[in-house]
């Protein structure tokens, strides 16, 4: 569910001072039938050459088997620190950096790309019969100008809502089971 324009998406989160002077910012938010603690390992495991994006299985069985992602969490992808590079499908080069960690709390990643530099929070907040609220905010700065720039814009909010909600389903997956 977007929480743009909502109480959430005017909060103050964990990474926003990543990305000071963002130009996009997209929030989106799901519920999560478990407390934090059992969300975080999902959450943590998270990259290429990791644990993989989650996608349901309705999904994946579209995806090749070598580019699926865990159904299990794995203890060697439970250990990031501040400063370690993840791998992101955004081509061979492309990484995200951990800007911040605060278990089972918060993961903020950031990267540079040739269009510009972004962060990306996922904020773990429990619920009351426990559950989880996990936020997902994307922030970023554009290098790129004219055309370039607004089918970025436009196109971004479109692809950031798209995977995010996959990512959404296969995580309530793995999650509950």
């Amino acid at each position: 569910m977007p929480v743009g324009g909502s109480a959430e998406a005017s909060l103050h989160l964990p990474g926003d001072d990543v990305i000071l002077d963002a130009g996009l910012v997209f929030d989106r938010g799901t519920t999560l039938d478990a407390p934090p603690e059992q969300v975080w390992p999902w959450v943590v495991q998270l990259g290429k050459k990791r644990a993989g994006w989650y996608a349901p299985r309705g999904v994946e069985r579209f995806i090749p088997g070598e580019r699926r992602a865990l159904r299990h969490v794995e203890d060697r992808w439970q250990h990031l620190e501040r400063g370690d590079r993840v791998p992101d499908y955004g081509g061979k080069d492309e990484w995200f950096e951990v800007a911040h960690i605060d278990p089972p709390n918060a993961l903020v990643y950031r990267s540079e790309r040739k269009a510009g530099v972004f962060s990306w929070a996922l904020v773990l907040s429990p619920l009351e019969g426990e559950r989880t609220l996990l936020h997902v905010r994307f922030r970023g700065t554009l290098t790129s100008t004219g055309l370039k720039r607004k089918v970025i814009e436009r196109g971004g909010a479109f692809f950031d809502a798209l995977t995010v909600e996959i990512m959404f389903a296969g995580l309530r997956e793995r999650v509950l089971s």
